[in-house]
């Protein structure tokens, strides 16, 4: 009697489906200069945050706060803290006097501009002491966090709204500003809004900060450092192509 092969459940979304996701990923932003005034319907907010509250964590631990605000007197205070921080970065380049000045040209927050801003925090407390999975290692909680500010990122691409994250703050100016508690941590400092377009390339990228690598710059096989590999060559062939 023949053997029966077992058919394989084919899981892949429609290419409609897949054509929309890595539109979202190849076309998000890193937005600061393009928000314009128009508000977040609630209806739209509550699917991003829904979306980014669906992102996997460790231990199933779900350590995450969404803190959202539109007070401008709180906003006022938060950009003064970027102010501060933001010229403390400037003068970290006074040996490189071009880099400084092409720095101080960058536009790299939008928290007045902005329909809203979420600060995303980390609860290492959730659940109790332990949680599965990040017994070895204790970062894997805040790496939960990012998985969740990265679906708020995609959701909102989706929607139409642009993201900004603002890393240019003091986490000890957050705290007070917000009342964050001791034991929980700010991890992410988001700018939301509509924007006037979606740039086809990233802003710092734009301005000639820095490029994008290629990819085959970023990818080894089987351990650190090595380029090539008989078991790998068609992929690191694609990939080369990709570069060219």
């Amino acid at each position: 009697m023949a053997e029966r092969k077992e058919e394989t459940a084919d899981y892949a979304l429609s290419h409609a489906e897949k054509e929309g996701l890595y539109k979202a990923i190849f076309s998000r932003r890193d937005v600061r200069s393009h928000f314009v005034e128009k508000e977040v319907p609630d209806a739209v907010l509550l699917r991003i945050l829904n979306a980014a509250h669906h992102a996997p964590s460790v231990g199933f631990s779900q350590p995450w706060n969404f803190i959202l605000i539109k007070d401008e007197e709180i906003r006022k205070r938060v950009k003064e803290s970027f102010e501060r921080e933001r010229e403390r970065s400037i003068n970290m380049l006074e040996n490189n006097k071009e880099r400084q000045k092409k720095y101080a040209r960058l536009k790299l927050e939008g928290i007045m501009e902005s329909a809203l801003n979420i600060c995303v925090t980390y609860d290492p407390t959730r659940f109790g002491p332990f949680v599965l999975g990040r017994t070895s290692i204790e970062d894997t909680g805040v790496y939960s966090v990012c998985c969740a500010i990265q679906n708020l990122w995609l959701a909102a691409r989706a929607e139409g709204i642009g993201v900004g994250w603002v890393s240019i703050l003091s986490n000890e100016d957050l705290e007070k500003i917000l009342a964050i508690p001791a034991h929980v941590k700010p991890i992410a400092y988001l700018c939301l809004g509509y924007v006037e377009e979606f740039a086809s390339k990233p802003d710092l990228e734009r301005a000639g900060w820095l490029h994008r690598m290629d990819l085959a710059r970023v990818v080894c096989y089987e351990k650190w450092g090595i380029s090539e590999s008989e078991k790998w060559s068609e992929l690191s062939e694609a990939i080369d192509r990709l570069s060219t």
